[in-house]
């Protein structure tokens, strides 16, 4: 029968059927890999101490989530679902932090965004994007802390020192945290700006790259090889991550000619911050976002605008976290309505993806 109903896409994971989840979410995080070593290499131990923290207390939660759900641990512990989620949370952290804030993350994203909702692939929220939110809503002065690039530090901590504020959260005697830390590029650009000073002047600061922020830019191109690695494997559509970073684009650079954006010119908007990651990584995630091709490029596009928008008006310097989960709200709506018409057919009559 040709109804309507029967176009509608079916439930969630949005895999391809010649791949597991399993499958689909290890590809994701090698993918992530040359991000990850990137922003280790540049910001230091603490990069890597936050991937531990988060990692280990995801697997943790995960297990006694399903224990108590009843359901066998093998199979979902090695499915990848909340490695996958915890390095994508880590990497969306400052680079030092107490070992408690990723600890914190791992636990709302794994138990309240995740499995509360009924696990994997019932989870309307991206659980990263989710846990990320609350950190940045809950302890503002924490993940406030961004570190300045090691070469930028005057006294960069190694491996111990890191291990020791991770535990502790507090830095050799000899260091101060105006030592390591600075304000990020997309930050920077904003405050500076507001003090009245000329983005040129704002530039010669020590976070500022060739074009977005140093050290981040790099980071940036390696999350975007890494996702057009992802579409090579066809694991992810170029529907979400082409509508993100063109709405994006065309808005910075329109406001940029306008003289409305805060400093943040299109290169920086694209290159700094959560951009990258969120275009590739977390918007494309198949079980939260947008299903249909109409609905992906509607769903990204909307990101896309958002995270102008916030970046340029709103209380915080970068949105990505904010648009995906924003946006994430219409995805009922996008799936239901925004669905392709089969060739040939009437007005009225079935509609597919």
């Amino acid at each position: 029968m040709n109804t309507r109903s029967s176009a509608r896409p079916a439930a969630a994971p949005f895999v391809a059927s010649n791949s597991s989840v399993g499958q689909v979410m290890r590809r994701v995080i090698y993918a992530l890999l040359p991000g990850a070593a990137l922003y280790a290499w540049f910001f230091g131990w603490g990069v890597l101490l936050n991937i531990l923290w988060a990692l280990g207390s995801a697997l943790a939660f995960e297990a006694l989530m399903l224990s108590i759900r009843g359901v066998r641990l093998r199979p979902f512990l090695a499915d990848g679902s909340a490695a996958l989620t915890a390095l994508l949370l880590a990497l969306s952290l400052p680079p030092m932090l107490p070992w408690w804030v990723p600890v914190v993350g791992s636990f709302i994203a794994i138990v309240f965004a995740k499995h509360l909702y009924g696990g994997l692939g019932n989870n309307p929220f991206n659980p990263a994007m989710a846990a990320f939110a609350v950190l940045l809503i809950a302890f503002p002065r924490e993940l406030s802390l961004w570190s300045l690039p090691l070469d930028r530090q005057a006294d960069a901590p190694g491996l111990f020192e890191a291990w020791m504020f991770s535990l502790d959260g507090r830095l050799p005697l000899a260091t101060a945290f105006d030592a390591i830390t600075g304000a990020t590029p997309l930050d920077a650009m904003r405050t500076g700006i507001g003090r009245g000073l000329e983005s040129t002047a704002i530039r010669e600061a020590g976070v500022f790259g060739q074009i977005a922020g140093y050290g981040t830019e790099w980071v940036s191109l390696a999350y975007l090889a890494g996702g057009l690695m992802l579409l090579w494997l066809r694991i992810i559509s170029w529907h979400i991550p082409v509508a993100i970073l063109l709405a994006l684009a065309v808005a910075a650079t329109t406001g940029y000619l306008l003289g409305s954006t805060n400093g943040l010119d299109p290169g920086l908007h694209l290159l700094a911050g959560g951009t990258m990651l969120g275009a590739f990584f977390i918007a494309t995630d198949p079980v939260t976002a947008a299903t249909t091709a109409i609905g992906k490029l509607i769903y990204g596009a909307g990101i896309g605008l958002l995270v102008y928008a916030i970046r340029t008006w709103g209380a915080y310097p970068d949105g990505v976290a904010f648009a995906v989960l924003l946006m994430g709200m219409t995805v009922p709506l996008l799936d239901q309505y925004a669905i392709s018409r089969v060739f040939g057919a009437r007005a009225g009559e079935e509609r597919v993806r």
